[in-house]
């Protein structure tokens, strides 16, 4: 059986099958779009060895996807209500194993066997930045990462310096993110109010700075971006708690132009801040 080969899974009518309705409150728009799938899977790149941690399977519709080209799938859904629909789905894929709980509060350590593994999912979208932060700071930290966010946050991680954000720093002192593919609402049931797209991330085996120093690039750069419109002098004064004049002097050590603001300093700049700090 080969992924082209599956039928499409009809959301609708499973979801009336076991008198369930999707969730606002939860971000539940399910995948059901085939060509879409085909999509993640591509962009994941798995080879029939690897080890899979799926957030948020929903109703199944990625997980089979998953299970026919990965060696093992752990999918972790928090909605409990979903769960006879869910294992009916998967019942013919004996290499999926589910998890029912808040990824946020558990350890992908505990959840995966293999060191050497990697994060294919359909996230719920109001997660996604802390949902990157713990997988990108656990260990061990996951070969790769391919998630379908909101299309605009997939643009604003990929962004390049210029239009750098928070968000994009803290993704990319991990790894190297970049657009997979691009994903219409109405591929979903119900159709969210955005497009969405799916972001690969090739997770470094080691974070940009050391460890000693990424404390201190966290820190320094929530300072930078704490007030946007500020230059970087006024904005890490602020965000550091020291005087103007101290911030000018740590830009000035770094060879930084105080007038600049946050978003125009590429990762290298930061980490010559980090130095002088």
């Amino acid at each position: 059986m080969t992924a082209i080969g599956l039928p499409p899974l009809d959301v609708p009518a499973l979801l009336r099958q076991y008198g369930l309705r999707p969730s606002k409150g939860l971000g539940q728009n399910f995948l059901q779009d085939n060509h879409a799938l085909q999509k993640i899977v591509a962009a994941a790149d798995l080879e029939p060895g690897d080890s899979v941690l799926e957030i948020g399977p929903g109703l199944g519709s990625l997980t089979r996807y998953l299970a026919l080209a990965a060696r093992a799938v752990t999918a972790v859904e928090l909605d409990e209500a979903l769960f006879p629909a869910l294992r009916a789905v998967l019942a013919p894929y004996p290499n999926v194993r589910l998890v029912q709980g808040d990824i946020l509060d558990l350890r992908p350590a505990d959840l995966i066997e293999a060191s050497d593994y990697l994060v294919v999912a359909n996230i719920p979208y109001y997660i996604t930045s802390a949902l990157l932060r713990h997988l990108l700071e656990s260990e061990p930290r996951p070969r790769r990462l391919v998630l379908t966010v909101q299309r605009e946050v997939a643009e604003r991680i990929c962004a390049g310096p210029g239009r750098l954000s928070l968000l994009a720093l803290s993704v990319q002192v991990y790894g190297a993110p970049r657009l997979a593919a691009r994903i219409p609402a109405e591929a979903f049931y119900p159709p969210p109010k955005v497009d969405s797209a799916v972001v690969r991330i090739e997770v470094a085996p080691q974070p940009r700075f050391p460890a000693p120093q990424m404390e201190a690039f966290f820190r320094l750069i929530k300072a930078g971006f704490s007030q946007k419109r500020k230059t970087l002098r006024n904005a890490l004064a602020g965000g550091l708690a020291i005087e103007p004049a101290a911030a000018e002097r740590l830009l000035a050590a770094a060879g930084i132009d105080p007038m600049r603001r946050a978003e125009t300093l590429s990762l290298d700049e930061w980490g010559k801040l980090i130095e002088h700090l």
